[in-house]
């Protein structure tokens, strides 16, 4: 299931757990048994975990990511909009995507406003925009506008959350 959730360092986790696991088996008297139940066994992270090869793991990793323009090589804002009801939660993740989306600044790749993985927390709705770039004062300021354009609206029951490099991307 680690594979499966909907962010960049999954498979880091998972290779980070199955180590972790198979290095605590057997530190008694008796020999360890590590078992790994998979849907995907061929996946390189429960590969290399099973050989505890850190050093290709790393090497694959770090690869994956520059050719994805993951972090390290970019920086992940994530945009939380949240509000108690439905029907504010894409019009103001729209607003804000627009607002973003409209500014012409080098590389900033904008994801369109979706659900949250977990859309709906304590009766409370959840949608959130995805932005991947090189951080700096500019696209800080951006991004800062895009939020404060919403107050223009006087949405009752709405918040974002911006998040910068996020260690849960739900």
């Amino acid at each position: 299931m680690g594979l499966n959730i909907e962010d960049y360092r999954a498979v880091e986790r998972t290779f980070q757990t199955i180590t972790q696991v198979s290095g605590r088996a057997g530190r008694e008297k008796e020999e360890g048994k590590v078992i790994v139940q998979t849907y995907n066994p061929e996946n390189y992270a429960i590969s290399l975990a099973k050989n505890q090869d850190y050093k290709k793991f790393y090497e694959t990793e770090i690869e994956l990511r520059k050719r994805l323009n993951y972090p390290p090589f970019c920086d992940i804002i994530c945009i939380r909009v949240n509000s108690k009801r439905l029907d504010e939660v894409p019009k103001i993740s729209e607003i804000i995507y627009k607002k973003i989306a409209n500014v012409k600044y080098k590389n900033i790749n904008i994801f369109k406003p979706v659900p949250a993985p977990i859309d709906k927390i304590k009766n409370t709705y959840r949608w959130r925009i995805i932005i991947k770039c090189k951080l700096d004062r500019n696209v800080l300021k951006i991004i800062d506008e895009a939020v404060k354009e919403v107050d223009k609206y006087k949405f009752d029951c709405a918040s974002c959350i911006v998040d910068i490099n996020p260690t849960n991307m739900s």
